[in-house]
């Protein structure tokens, strides 16, 4: 019995200390990308040029661990059809998404960009009805309502609003809405089972092409008339390092808890990140409503995962 009640206090332990891992590499990623991007001690203004090499180093790490070391395993079952018709759009969409959202960072604050993002179980919920995936009913069509008017009052009282960066961080959220509908087709009507590094194997070198092509065009004219690309090799490796330790994170609470657990988890996130940038961060300037706003929108949201959630 003593051993029995050492190992659950054992594994609880471990849950809630992947649970606390996961909190904080998002929001210190959230942190991270924004002092990279607008700081003056990096001044690497290039959210194609960073998101690019996020994809570059994700694909190239996925290759050591399963090919060259042979640490993970790629799950079986991908063709070349299931390729195209699937892990390219969800690739593309994942471009879309860290490129816009990264460049949102250059015009709006971190609380602000975090505050735009509760519109996402919205533009989920309407793309997935549009799929066939989800059915529209008039509980959920309340609740979505409640996370729009949540959103707009917080926008509403946003103090500095650029609407520059905030149609980049909606086109973010549009793309992230989409990723995750193909990503359900993918493991549902598709039948794969994926763990993350599979996941990352297949989508980060599709990602990584979707942002080469933009990057081309859009910035690399820019880094070359710097003369030099101010490229901080340490500190953007690192940068790239945390982004693939916070796509683990992920998979690990997951796998040792639930997909609501992480929901959840991200709610207690999203109000880490808004209420320190406010202490870190000199262009973020709160106020009643933005709070009041925001926390109509997480509320509803939170009430709608538990609503929705089916283990």
């Amino acid at each position: 019995m003593a051993d029995r009640n050492s190992k659950c206090v054992g594994e609880v332990f471990v849950t809630y200390a992947y649970i606390l891992l996961y909190i904080a590499l998002s929001s210190g990623q959230i942190f991270f990308n924004k002092w990279v991007l607008s700081s003056k001690e990096i001044n690497f203004p290039y959210p194609l040029g960073l998101t690019l090499l996020h994809m570059v180093f994700s694909s190239v790490l996925c290759f050591m661990l399963t090919k060259v070391l042979k640490i993970m395993k790629v799950e079986e079952g991908m063709t070349l059809q299931i390729y195209i018709s699937s892990v390219i759009p969800i690739g593309a969409m994942f471009a879309m998404t860290l490129w816009l959202g990264n460049t949102a960072y250059l015009y709006i604050s971190v609380a602000f960009a975090q505050m735009l993002k509760a519109i996402m179980p919205v533009a989920v919920f309407i793309l997935g009805v549009a799929a066939g995936l989800e059915m529209m009913s008039c509980r959920m069509l309340m609740i979505m309502s409640v996370i729009s008017f949540g959103v707009l009052v917080a926008s509403y009282g946003e103090v500095n609003i650029s609407w520059v960066g905030v149609f980049y961080q909606m086109g973010g959220v549009v793309g992230e809405a989409l990723r995750l509908i193909f990503m359900e087709i993918l493991l549902k009507r598709k039948g794969l089972k994926l763990n993350p590094i599979s996941v990352m194997y297949y989508v980060s070198p599709c990602s990584a092409i979707c942002l080469l092509i933009p990057w081309i065009f859009l910035e690399k004219s820019k880094m070359d008339a710097q003369g030099t690309w101010n490229f901080k090799p340490l500190v953007l490796s690192l940068n790239s390092l945390c982004t693939f330790a916070l796509n683990l994170s992920v998979f690990l609470v997951i796998s040792h808890t639930s997909a609501l657990t992480i929901r959840v988890a991200g709610v207690v996130k999203d109000w880490v990140v808004v209420l320190l940038s406010a202490i870190l961060f000199a262009d973020t300037k709160l106020t009643l409503i933005n709070l009041f706003g925001y926390a109509i929108g997480k509320y509803r949201f939170s009430l709608r995962s538990v609503l929705s959630y089916h283990p």
